[in-house]
């Protein structure tokens, strides 16, 4: 089991979402496997968040995707580590790279754990 850092980004809507669009991007620990395991667990926990942070009244939180992982050592599984706010002038573009950043992050996650799972099955 191994520790990583993973970036999960938020879309915030109040209201009716006719404000100039903001995005919250957290950094949260993860404790899994591989960094396949790790993006799918972050995944989940983002997913997760949406439900919990739903219940504000007149704000929402969309969960985009996750846009990066680190390979760490060890600390305390789903802590957030770090969080921001962006207000984008250009919210589509920025859920497209989002969106872009992530499927690359799972290909390169999906390519090692398949390299590592031959390897151990060759062997």
């Amino acid at each position: 089991m191994n520790w990583f850092l993973a970036k999960l980004v938020f879309r915030i809507v109040c209201g009716s979402g006719t404000h100039t669009a903001q995005f919250e991007e957290q950094v949260r620990l993860i404790y899994a496997d591989d960094e396949l395991h790790a993006f799918h667990k972050a995944r989940l926990l983002g997913e997760g968040d949406c439900l919990k942070e739903g219940s504000l009244i007149g704000v929402q939180w969309k969960f985009i995707d996750v846009c990066e992982l680190h390979l760490l050592a060890q600390s305390t599984d789903g802590a957030e580590i770090f969080s921001t706010i962006k207000e984008e002038a250009n919210a589509e573009a920025y859920i497209r790279s989002i969106q872009k950043m992530a499927s690359q992050l799972f290909q390169r996650s999906l390519h090692q754990f398949t390299c590592l799972n031959s390897m151990s099955i060759g062997s």
